[in-house]
C-alpha cells in the first residue's frame, strides 16, 4: 500500500483548519450588539484577529496531540529519544509567518483607527460642565475647574465628516464615581447620555480628579478622560436603545459602580426629552443638590406659578398665613 505524502496531509490539514477557523471567526457571539457606525470597523478587525488566533491554536494544539501519540514511549522501550539539533528552514518559517501577521494587523489597525476618526480630533472648545444627579432632576452645582482648551486627543470626525461641525455637542465630566453630562446648546444637565439616532455626536471629555475612561461596549468606543487635558469622542449611533456606559480605568474604591447609560432616541423622542428637561431645569436652582417637592412649603411650591394664578408672591404668603 502506497504511503500518503506528508505534503498532502499538510495541505489537507491546512484546508480543514482554515475552514474551521474562518467559520468560527465569523460566527462567534463574543461581542454585544452593534449600535454605532464605528462598530462594524472594530468588529471586522476583531474577527480577523480571532480567525488567526483560532488557526494558530488548532495548529499548535493539534501538533502537540499528534506528537503525544506518534512519539509516545512504547512499552519496554527505555532508549533515549532521537537527538534533533534543529531545522533552519523551519525556524525561519515560524519566525517569518508571525512577523508578517503582526505587520499586516498593524497596518490594518491603523487604517481602522483612521477611518474611525482617531487621527482627526476636531478641537471643539469645551463648555462648563454642570454636576447633576439624574436627567429628571433640576439640580446643578458650580464647576469652576471646567476646561476651555480645545481637545487635541481622542477620536474625532471620520475622514468624511472631518472639518464639519457635529450635530450635537455634549460636555462630559468624569468624577469619582459618576459621569456628568451637560448640553451647552440647550442648558440641560443629566446623569445619563441622551442622543438622537443617526446624529453626529461629539463628546468633550474631562476629568475632575483622576483618570477615567468612557467606554460604550455596544459602540466599540473607549476614550480616556484626563485631568487637565480635554479629550474628544465623536460617533454616530445607529440603533435606538439603552446601552451601558462603563468606566474602564481603575479610578478608586468604587470604580466598579461608576456606570451610567447612553439612551439612543428616535429624533421625535429625543426632541420630547429635550423639551421636558428644559422645562424641568429652567428654574434657577444654582447650588441645589436636589429639589424634593415634599420638602417645600406651600408658598415655595406655588411660587413659580404665581404669574399664572394672577397673584403676587406677597399675596401668596398672606394667603398661606
Amino acid at each position: 500500500m502506497q504511503k500518503v505524502p506528508v505534503s498532502l496531509w499538510t495541505l489537507l490539514a491546512g484546508l480543514v483548519i482554515s475552514a474551521i477557523s474562518i467559520w468560527i471567526g465569523q460566527n462567534h457571539s463574543l461581542l454585544p450588539l452593534q449600535a454605532s457606525q464605528q462598530a462594524p470597523l472594530v468588529d471586522g478587525f476583531f474577527n480577523i484577529m480571532f480567525t488567526i488566533a483560532i488557526a494558530l491554536f488548532l495548529v499548535v494544539e493539534g501538533t502537540i496531540l499528534i506528537f503525544l501519540v506518534k512519539f509516545r514511549r512504547r512499552k519496554g522501550d527505555d532508549t533515549d529519544g532521537v537527538a534533533i539539533e534543529g531545522n533552519t528552514a523551519l525556524e525561519i518559517f515560524w519566525t517569518a509567518v508571525p512577523t508578517v501577521i503582526v505587520v499586516a494587523l498593524g497596518i490594518y489597525s491603523v487604517d481602522v483607527y483612521n477611518r474611525m476618526g482617531g487621527f482627526e480630533p476636531a478641537g471643539h472648545v469645551h463648555s462648563p460642565v454642570a454636576h447633576v444627579s439624574g436627567s429628571a432632576m433640576a439640580a446643578t452645582l458650580n464647576d469652576e475647574s471646567s476646561s476651555t482648551t480645545a481637545p487635541t486627543i481622542g477620536i474625532g470626525g471620520t475622514p468624511k465628516s472631518h472639518g464639519k461641525p457635529a450635530d450635537l455637542v455634549v460636555d462630559v465630566k468624569g468624577i469619582q464615581y459618576a459621569w456628568l453630562f451637560n448640553y451647552p446648546e440647550t442648558g440641560i444637565s443629566a446623569g445619563e447620555l441622551h442622543i438622537p439616532v443617526g446624529a453626529d455626536v461629539q463628546l468633550n471629555l474631562s476629568a475632575g480628579d483622576v483618570i477615567h475612561s468612557f467606554w460604550v461596549p455596544n459602540f466599540r468606543l473607549k476614550q480616556d478622560a484626563l485631568p487637565g487635558i480635554p479629550t474628544e469622542l465623536r460617533f454616530v449611533a445607529t440603533k435606538p436603545g439603552t446601552y451601558p456606559v462603563v468606566c474602564a480605568e481603575l479610578c478608586g474604591g468604587y470604580h466598579g459602580s461608576m456606570r451610567t447609560e447612553v439612551i439612543v432616541h428616535t429624533p421625535e423622542d429625543y426632541q420630547a426629552w429635550v423639551t421636558e428637561n428644559q422645562l424641568a431645569q429652567k428654574q434657577d436652582l444654582h447650588e441645589a443638590v436636589a429639589v424634593n417637592p415634599a420638602n417645600l412649603s406651600t408658598s415655595e411650591f406655588l411660587a413659580p406659578h404665581v404669574h399664572e394664578m394672577g397673584i403676587t408672591a406677597a399675596t401668596l404668603v398672606q394667603l398661606q398665613k
